[in-house]
């Protein structure tokens, strides 16, 4: 590496405060300089790099082509550098722990269990966010995503947490007159869908069952989706690990169900973990090992 060829840090540092605010004042507040001083620094940038990084050609400002490559390297870097320094220092110990996790799983794994963690770790402050789309950890953002797939996920570390093959689940109730014997079966039966999620028409689909019209689909939060199966609503598509208590005890019937490789990861943004997170990470792996014989 050639460190030699960097700029000054200080006109980095310009450089990223005004990328990150879009404008020159809101980046010397930031850095507690006057605005003059952030304008100087990014035109000693410029001529250190010899490209032109703003375009001032219009009454405001506005990044160039080049301007705008640089400027998302430099805030992915000096992220992971504030993220890594205050994991070292503990600068961020009193943030609560931000977990984010699908409703299903929050409902019917996590906050089951999580006594026992609050139980080893009572100073952590957690806050678990309960949807179901994709949120990447980020410095300073989500510490930890639960996320079912098969990973990996690009640029975030993940590690398999625990497999969970997918199921179709149904109350006995619906199924009085006898069981379905194929997929194409279940097109007649209403179904129950978590918010945010296709994978009613991803299952179908990889069934051969293509534009097929169902009977009904209804989209509910993934903490209701398996209460509405219970009363015998409709069907859903569900991890095991989400329904195994009821399968054991007769309230929903397994229709049909997988044997891929998907389950749930613990994902986390690269670096340095604090403590807090490493505390988490090392209970939820060994709350999946003490539980895995359960789920099946």
């Amino acid at each position: 590496m050639n460190w030699s060829s960097l700029p000054p840090l200080s006109a980095l540092r310009a450089f990223a405060a005004y990328a990150q605010t879009g404008s020159v004042a809101q980046a010397g507040a930031a850095l507690n300089v006057t605005h003059a001083a952030v304008s100087q620094q990014m035109r000693a940038l410029e001529t250190h790099l010899g490209l032109s990084l703003l375009d001032r050609s219009a009454r405001s400002l506005s990044l160039t082509p080049e301007g705008e490559i640089l400027a998302r390297a430099l805030l992915d870097g000096f992220g992971q550098l504030i993220q890594t320094v205050e994991a070292l220092t503990g600068a961020d110990a009193g943030r609560p722990l931000h977990v984010a996790c699908t409703p299903s799983f929050a409902a019917n794994w996590l906050m089951p269990r999580l006594a026992g963690f609050r139980a080893l770790c009572p100073d952590v402050e957690l806050m678990i966010n309960p949807d179901p789309r994709l949120t990447d950890p980020a410095p300073g953002g989500v510490d930890v995503a639960l996320r079912y797939g098969t990973g990996p996920w690009k640029g975030l570390d993940s590690r398999l947490l625990m497999r969970a093959p997918l199921v179709v689940v149904g109350a006995p109730s619906l199924f009085q007159s006898g069981l379905p014997q194929t997929p194409r079966d279940l097109v007649t039966v209403p179904w129950l869908q978590e918010l945010g999620q296709n994978e009613t028409s991803r299952w179908l689909e990889t069934r051969g069952i293509v534009g097929q019209r169902l009977a009904s689909v209804t989209h509910v939060p993934g903490n209701l989706m398996i209460d509405g199966v219970r009363s015998g609503q409709g069907i859903a598509i569900a991890t095991r690990i989400a329904v195994a208590e009821d399968l054991r005890a007769g309230r929903l019937l397994a229709l049909f169900e997988d044997a891929g490789d998907a389950g749930y990861h613990i994902v986390t943004a690269p670096g340095v973990t604090r403590p807090a997170l490493r505390d988490f990470i090392r209970w939820l792996r060994r709350e999946a090992a003490e539980n895995q014989g359960d789920d099946t």
